[in-house]
């Protein structure tokens, strides 16, 4: 885990506290896996990254695919165990976090994201 947050700055919320980043092919296959949920304020980074599955996982998923300038470029919400997303061709990143994270923040296509160190940014 990094110290990092994750922030929409479009809606000035933080989606994640607790930041994981798995930049390697061995850390994005394995993502969530062996893990019995995920808490609030977690999320995995997938970095590059176009598409995912959850095969294995014991738990849905909010995921956020993410453009080089942190545009969402698409969303999916409460992704169940053994399943594909789409390719997302323009997406430089995704966002995995915890069901139900999306509607709580209200977080959706075309809102910005930044990846930040700071504990309350751009407050």
């Amino acid at each position: 885990m990094i110290k990092i947050i994750i922030f929409n700055v479009t809606k000035q919320v933080v989606l994640a506290k607790e930041v994981r980043l798995a930049r390697t092919f061995y850390e994005r296959l394995l993502g969530w896996m062996g893990r019995p949920a995920v808490g609030e304020e977690e999320a995995l980074v997938l970095l590059p990254c176009q598409a995912i599955h959850t095969c294995f996982l014991k738990f849905p998923l909010d995921v956020l695919f993410v453009a080089a300038d942190g545009q969402v470029l698409f969303t999916l919400a409460n992704l169940r165990p053994f399943r594909f997303s789409p390719l997302i061709r323009r997406s430089r990143l995704v966002v995995e976090l915890p069901a139900g994270r999306l509607k709580q923040t209200n977080t959706r296509m075309g809102d910005r994201l930044v990846f930040d160190d700071r504990e309350e940014p751009y407050v």
